[in-house]
């Protein structure tokens, strides 16, 4: 195969995981109307798993006035995102300024896959946000990254009190001062015992998020990987000619170049992996492309929008993936540092 490589194992797409999931919160459902529901979901256009409102409930019972605030004193967090919708907050914002959900909240280094449900510390841009691999399914995984620094996602639990409960036990170890210490063990044993009453793990790796594990064909830059449909002939991902480690000394070079015509010789390497994704795509090998893609949306330089604009969405139409091709051209067309709160002003 034309830029192939080894293969590595992949996996079927996940048709039963969102069944399964509503079906098995269905007997302790959150107190939030439909209607709400249906909003959220209208809004972003993504089901959101029944932890996302159980932790507003959790947080109502913290500060009933604010609940998106119930975090920020204790903690330092503030719920947003689709939790702005619960707390009515696109509402007060003026009639004639069009609000667009696919960059509400999105930080610098959020691919399609990761929503955005939670802000910390604003110096290094950390927030937490569900990761999941198709916009029908439901996430796999809460993951947390600090767009200051880099484009890692790190895993952090399946569920929203998980993801919490390890930002707290990590304050915890920092923290010297008894009151504070009291405060949040406090906080802890809340955390806890809401998690209990709702069924859900306090774990940072649960055993859904390994077998997740198992269907990653590639790691990508950020960390989290990436899973797309491979049959049984392998036929559905193929490697990158390229290992990490090059491909970043290659984008490297280009954006270090001292002229546009050194610049244009050091692009020779992605033109020619270009060329082994229509390959590839031919063959129906659609990861290629996507890893492509993503590995040059997460280097992070404007030099590659433009590339990434072409490979990415193209890569989620293959995968019928048609939302998040939506959500990265709407995110390369308005990269930002900052501004990523839609609501704000």
């Amino acid at each position: 195969m034309v830029g192939g490589g080894k293969r590595k194992p992949g996996g079927e797409r996940q048709q039963n995981e969102k069944t399964v999931d509503v079906k098995k919160s269905k007997s302790c459902e959150a107190d939030v109307s439909t209607d709400l529901r249906k909003e959220v979901e209208n809004h972003y256009k993504l089901s959101l798993p029944e932890d996302f409102y159980h932790f507003w409930k959790f947080c109502e019972e913290l500060d009933p006035e604010k609940p998106a605030d119930a975090l920020s004193t204790s903690l330092g967090l503030q719920l947003v995102g689709p939790y702005d919708i619960l707390a009515g907050k696109h509402k007060m914002k003026k009639k004639s300024i069009r609000l667009n959900f696919n960059l509400h909240w999105r930080f610098y280094y959020d691919p399609p896959e990761f929503q955005t449900i939670i802000v910390g510390d604003n110096k290094t841009q950390y927030h937490m946000g569900y990761f999941r691999d198709s916009p029908d399914e439901l996430p796999i995984y809460i993951g947390t990254n600090e767009a200051k620094k880099n484009c890692i996602i790190v895993q952090a639990g399946d569920n929203v009190f998980a993801a919490v409960k390890l930002f707290l036990m990590k304050r915890l170890k920092e923290v010297t001062d008894e009151k504070k210490v009291s405060f949040l063990k406090n906080m802890d044993e809340k955390l806890k015992e809401a998690a209990g009453k709702y069924g859900y793990s306090l774990e940072q790796r649960t055993m859904k998020m390994k077998q997740r594990d198992k269907k990653v064909v590639t790691k990508t830059f950020h960390g989290a990987g990436l899973v797309v449909p491979v049959d049984k002939n392998d036929v559905g991902y193929r490697e990158l000619p390229e290992t990490d480690a090059d491909l970043k000394k290659i984008c490297k070079t280009i954006v270090e170049a001292t002229s546009d015509d050194e610049r244009l010789k050091a692009f020779a390497p992605i033109q020619e992996m270009m060329t082994f994704v229509q390959f590839a795509n031919d063959e129906c090998d659609y990861g290629m492309g996507l890893e492509l893609g993503m590995d040059l949306f997460c280097y992070g330089s404007h030099y590659f929008h433009k590339v990434a604009g072409q490979l990415l969405p193209l890569a989620y139409n293959l995968l019928k993936r048609n939302l998040f091709a939506e959500i990265i051209e709407d995110h390369l067309a308005n990269r930002s540092k900052e501004n990523i709160d839609q609501l704000a002003g």
